[in-house]
């Protein structure tokens, strides 16, 4: 993937948040967007890229719908954005939102990344949007028990998925984007949580994809650049 040339990219997620602003600075540089989402937005509409909606891709119905959405189509890179948090807390455990966040933030990625490998050839990479709630190492509060589990197993399977595609020459970044200001950390729809904005999150993310390569293939990332510690 090269950024003097027009690539081919997939964003889950892309509606807003993180997801859209990403979308938006590849669509400025004139690069070719798909933006995944279950339901679109008057912003993610505006851009004039190619939006595919029904996409929840916690479900097979999901996967399918955005493999053939993306039938022959080259990936150049792969953006699973996708996410979503609950929070339990000791003192009160919900197995079910536990389960609903492995799904939608560890298995969906997987198994996107798998049904589109057809799509992607050597040089096409693959970017997994994490957080450090998944290190284990930076674990110093608790709580959070289904975000934090579902992210070290999104964590572990990006490293297994960097592994196996190292002979395709697909590289597989790995990236805590930041505390970002974003409805995911602001139910109120006040953004006042978060110590950087959404498009801030995205370019910094965008700079670390655009500069992945096999070297670094597996590697943990803050979006400042720092390796982040499992």
């Amino acid at each position: 993937m090269s950024t003097n040339t027009r690539n081919t990219i997939v964003i889950t997620g892309a509606n807003r948040g993180i997801g859209y602003a990403m979308a938006k600075i590849f669509q400025q540089r004139g690069d070719i967007i798909y933006a995944l989402c279950r339901q679109s937005s008057k912003d993610l509409d505006a851009l004039g890229v190619n939006v595919v909606e029904e996409i929840d891709i916690a479900t097979q119905v999901g996967i399918e719908k955005a493999v053939t959405s993306l039938n022959g189509i080259n990936i150049d890179l792969l953006i699973n954005n996708a996410g979503i948090l609950r929070d339990e807390q000791l003192s009160d455990l919900n197995k079910d939102t536990i389960i609903e966040q492995f799904n939608v933030n560890a298995l969906a990625p997987l198994c996107l990344s798998h049904a589109l490998l057809s799509n992607l050839s050597s040089g096409s990479k693959i970017g997994l949007i994490t957080s450090r709630m998944g290190s284990v190492t930076d674990n110093t509060s608790g709580g959070r028990y289904g975000y934090r589990m579902s992210k070290a197993a999104l964590n572990i399977a990006s490293v297994s998925l960097a592994r196996d595609l190292d002979d395709k020459n697909i590289a597989v970044g790995i990236y805590h984007p930041g505390y970002v200001q974003t409805e995911m950390v602001n139910r109120d729809g006040v953004l006042s949580n978060g110590d950087i904005s959404a498009s801030e999150a995205a370019e910094r993310l965008i700079a670390l994809m655009d500069n992945l390569s096999m070297a670094d293939s597996g590697v943990f990332k803050h979006s400042n650049g720092e390796t982040l510690p499992w």
